[in-house]
């Protein structure tokens, strides 16, 4: 396969939807299939579009949402738990306080998503979420790191650049070469966070609690740690620490 990224990957699948596929439901469709749905029988909602619907407070655990077009729509409070969302296009999507639990989100664009105080506990992301707001986001135990085993398409990661993520849970998160340039995570939990060679020049972490984080072989050009609390955190091979980060050693 050839070397492309992840970004020209997405562009791929978003101009073959774009041609491909155009089944247009409304709200209550969607709820009255729902309302039949169980775990053997699930709702079919492969590939259809769902642009910009008003699917807040939605039950959508008994549904097969792969590959479906969410822009712009209204998921707000909704209960995605434990789904498979590759290759959904979610650009613009809200999901502001929904339930992404244990998701698998591959191959996906969420730029400019709104998943403030979303709860994204232990998903697996592989996506582009630049400009997303993950304020006050529940990420612990997010499993956010590239896989180095499978890149034959080039380095896939979740990005993050210009992310919003101040006051969200971090906590045990693997972001482990993510890109996070110019993110903000201002009073963001981090304790035992994996950001290994993580891209993160112009991060800011104004208040963050790094207790035991770690951040080996990271890249921190203009990074700003003031007020950050750094217990036990790891900045071994560290590029561009700033001289005023002094890790304090471990209790």
């Amino acid at each position: 396969m050839t070397n492309l990224s992840i970004k020209t990957f997405i562009a791929l699948f978003l101009a073959s939807q774009s041609i491909a596929y155009a089944a247009d439901l409304t709200r209550a469709q969607v709820e009255q299939m729902l309302t039949k749905a169980d775990k053997q029988h699930p709702t079919d909602l492969r590939r259809k579009d769902l642009t910009d619907l008003d699917l807040s407070n939605l039950d959508f655990r008994n549904a097969d949402l792969w590959g479906a077009d969410l822009r712009r729509s209204n998921l707000n409070k909704s209960n995605l738990q434990g789904l498979t969302l590759d290759l959904t296009v979610m650009t613009n999507i809200k999901l502001s306080a929904a339930n992404l639990s244990n998701t698998s989100i591959f191959g996906v664009s969420l730029m400019h998503a709104d998943l403030s105080n979303a709860d994204m506990s232990g998903s697996r992301v592989v996506a582009i979420m630049d400009g997303a707001n993950l304020s006050h986001a529940n990420l612990s135990n997010v499993q956010w790191a590239a896989d180095m085993k499978n890149q034959s398409m080039g380095l896939m990661r979740a990005s993050l650049k210009g992310a919003n993520l101040t006051g969200a849970n971090l906590s045990n998160a693997q972001l482990g070469r993510a890109m996070l340039k110019h993110a903000k995570l201002n009073n963001a939990n981090l304790q035992n966070a994996d950001l290994y060679s993580a891209e993160m020049d112009g991060a800011n972490l104004t208040g963050a609690n790094l207790t035991n984080a770690n951040f080996s072989q990271a890249k921190l050009h203009d990074a700003i740690f003031t007020e950050a609390v750094t217990t036990g955190t790891r900045f071994d091979g560290a590029q561009n620490l700033p001289d005023s980060v002094k890790p304090a050693p471990s209790k």
